[in-house]
């Protein structure tokens, strides 16, 4: 899991949902935060492993996502990234938004944000 870039816990557990903060396409295990290279696509494919890694972190699995909030800096990469969604996601696939923002931390071009819905063992 990539460490957070600013001041803010990775996932929070509310109940039954577990919400991870925004990832962005952050290679693990590099001193400085580093950002894989390529395009949004490529940004948001590595995203959505370091949230993979965050939901396992909170007791959650990838299969239990059921929002996704999609914020990219250029819509004309909506498509390649919809191509890394579907890629990612079986059907039924998470509810999910996309967002047009202006700039991105680190100067990423696609943020990824998921809400899981994981029964706490034993509750």
């Amino acid at each position: 899991m990539s460490t957070p870039v600013g001041p803010y816990s990775p996932w929070r557990r509310a109940g039954d949902l577990v919400v991870i903060s925004g990832q962005l396409g952050l290679l693990p295990g590099h001193d400085a935060p580093t950002m894989v290279e390529g395009s949004a696509a490529d940004q948001l494919r590595q995203a959505l492993v370091n949230a993979r890694a965050v939901l396992t972190e909170a007791g959650a699995r990838f299969e239990d996502v059921i929002k996704g909030t999609l914020f990219l800096v250029d819509m004309s990469d909506f498509a390649s990234c919809n191509e890394v969604w579907m890629a990612a996601f079986d059907a039924p696939r998470p509810t999910r938004s996309a967002v047009a923002v202006a700039q991105l931390p680190l100067g990423a071009r696609a943020e990824v944000e998921l809400w899981a819905h994981s029964p706490q063992p034993g509750v």
